[in-house]
């Protein structure tokens, strides 16, 4: 039976790249660390994968659940990508071919008002991708003036984010999207002509640090280095600078790549083997794909092989986000 991607309203980035870095070859076992509205998923199976499909947001899993029963070659699993490890032993599916990993929120959570991710539509200020734990309202209204400029800085590359502190911490209580963004427009200065509105850096910034997906990320990583079979594949697709660093340090890193010392500093022996090889160069989106999804502009595609090396357990060190690594 054929899926057509086109069917779901999220557009996968990138999916022929993927698929050849992926190499599926009929009855491997792959996981979909990131559902969603199951693009990636679909083509999995087409290509003769049984696939383990994970998301937190029980929206995503529920919309999934029609797709799961026409289909014996689909588990569900409404897990973070992070508890991979323990889901798939508790499902007797140790180990994998290959993890796929798209990082970031999805169109549909885009889409919907109510969810509060975007200030396209007034919603309530939400941002949770699992519906539970603490919202961006909680957030503004509770976190102290230097916490926030610190989010907004470190993870959305907000250069005045102590001027927009400020102004949120004034204009508390703050409970709906629109009014966020006027707050930040009010402090940053914004004209309806401008080429890019000044509260996307905050709204990027603040639903990073309510799913805490910096940190999901490189507990996402570990796992799947601990859940890969030899040979196996691992393909991250990332949407912002900061998690793409730490992508491109994660896969250095445990590849044995980067620097072991120089002349002004002691060589430094490596603690592991390698646990991963063949780490392909980033893979940016083409302009016939922009043109047809633009979400795809600022999508970077990374790929590395799992060694037969033990895996080394928890990354060693978080970069820096707002610190380039040389190429």
């Amino acid at each position: 039976m054929s899926f057509p991607v086109a069917d779901a309203p999220h557009i996968p980035v990138l999916l022929a790249e993927v698929l050849d870095a992926l190499a599926i070859a009929p009855g491997e076992r792959h996981v979909d660390a990131t559902f969603g509205a199951g693009g990636y998923t679909r083509a999995m199976i087409e290509a003769g994968a049984h696939v383990l499909a994970f998301d937190r947001d029980p929206d995503a899993i529920a919309a999934g659940r029609a797709l799961e029963a026409e289909q014996d070659a689909l588990t569900l699993v409404p897990a973070t990508f992070s508890a991979m490890e323990a889901e798939l032993a508790a499902l007797d599916a140790l180990p994998v071919d290959g993890v796929t990993m798209d990082i970031g929120v999805s169109s549909m959570q885009l889409d919907q008002p109510e969810r509060g991710f975007s200030f396209q539509a007034d919603g309530p200020l939400d941002m949770r991708m699992s519906q539970e734990g603490q919202t961006a309202a909680d957030f503004v209204n509770t976190a102290d003036e230097a916490h926030i400029a610190n989010v907004l800085y470190e993870f959305g590359d907000e250069p005045r984010s102590r001027r927009v502190a400020q102004f949120i911490v004034g204009a508390r209580p703050i409970t709906r999207t629109a009014q966020l963004a006027q707050v930040v427009r009010r402090a940053l200065g914004y004209k309806p002509h401008d080429k890019k509105d000044p509260a996307t850096r905050t709204f990027q910034a603040l639903r990073i640090e309510v799913n805490r997906e910096l940190g999901e990320l490189e507990d996402g990583l570990a796992a799947a280095e601990r859940v890969l079979k030899p040979g196996g594949r691992l393909a991250v697709i990332t949407f912002h600078s900061g998690e793409d660093r730490l992508v491109k340090r994660f896969f250095r890193e445990r590849s044995g790549a980067l620097p072991s010392g120089s002349r002004h500093l002691p060589e430094v022996k490596a603690a592991h083997a390698p646990s991963f090889e063949a780490v392909a160069r980033a893979v940016r989106a083409g302009d016939d794909e922009i043109a047809r999804n633009p979400r795809a502009r600022s999508a970077t595609l990374r790929v590395a092989t799992r060694t037969a090396a033990a895996a080394w357990g928890a990354a060693t060190t978080t970069p820096d986000t707002n610190r380039e690594i040389s190429a």
